[in-house]
């Protein structure tokens, strides 16, 4: 168990349809901002679809599961001893999907397919629904992973009670927490005309679930001149915001979690014994 972790959260501004140059990007933000702030991430988090925006074209712009991408997400991973943690667009032989990777620094994936696909675009059409909820291990702690649409249905994003006798053992042994997930990351591309919404269900679900809540969103204006001011924020498990990227502005915050005082808040104050 690591105690405390750091996440980088990238909130970038999208390239239309340039997974390259998007590459790039966030390669070069990570780098700038490691540099100047000393700081060595455990997770870095880029936002939904960061190598091409919300594209309408997202069937043309999709790549193989383990394409260039995925390369470059096993690069930066291995380069800075991280997870890397964002979405894109893929396809495999069940079709379309929204697949938020989780990378590891051994170049080991996992994903989680949107289940949410925002009806109100060609993407409702256009992608498959993922049909399952995942928790994902990083260093000792659990993490839930979510895709911008994802955030406004909390009954999807409940936090659960664990049955210890239902949890695998881990090794080294380590004692089983009481709820389903410790951090949840949100990547999205979530416009600015609706960016209350955005800050104010990233705080609730961290407060509903006693958890701490990544959201990590892009900015500028994309190639459907859709404005996004970006709002990328961390909360904790009260709901207070511990770290944010200034709206509208490119750039990198980074934010320190610590596995105790997530704990301690739950045994002082164990909510989620009243959980529906």
């Amino acid at each position: 168990m690591k105690e405390e972790l750091i996440i980088a959260c990238v909130q970038q501004e999208i390239a239309w349809e340039d997974p390259e140059q998007n590459h790039r990007l966030v390669e070069e933000a990570i780098d700038n901002a490691v540099a100047q702030s000393g700081l060595h991430p455990d997770i870095i988090v880029a936002p939904e679809m960061f190598t091409t925006g919300f594209s309408n074209n997202i069937p043309m712009i999709a790549e193989n599961d383990e394409g260039p991408t995925f390369l470059f997400a096993q690069q930066m991973a291995k380069e800075y001893d991280a997870l890397f943690v964002a979405s894109w667009a893929v396809r495999d032989f069940t079709g379309v999907h929204n697949r938020m990777h989780w990378v590891d620094a051994d170049g080991n994936g996992l994903y989680y397919d949107k289940a949410h696909t925002f009806r109100f675009s060609s993407e409702g059409s256009q992608v498959e629904k993922g049909t399952q909820k995942k928790t994902f291990r990083w260093r000792g702690w659990r993490i839930r992973p979510v895709v911008c649409y994802d955030l406004r249905f909390p009954k999807w994003l409940r936090n659960e009670r664990l049955d210890p006798s239902m949890v695998a053992p881990s090794y080294p042994p380590e004692p089983v927490p009481p709820l389903d997930y410790d951090l949840m990351i949100v990547c999205a591309n979530w416009p600015a005309s609706r960016s209350h919404a955005w800050s104010t269900l990233l705080q609730a679900r961290a407060i509903e679930n006693m958890a701490y809540v990544v959201g990590c969103n892009c900015v500028g204006v994309d190639g459907l001149d859709i404005e996004y001011s970006g709002d990328s924020a961390v909360y904790d498990y009260k709901g207070n915001s511990i770290a944010a990227c200034r709206p509208g502005e490119a750039s990198v915050t980074f934010a320190t979690l610590v596995y105790n005082d997530l704990q301690h808040f739950r045994n002082r104050w164990p909510f989620y014994l009243d959980f529906d």
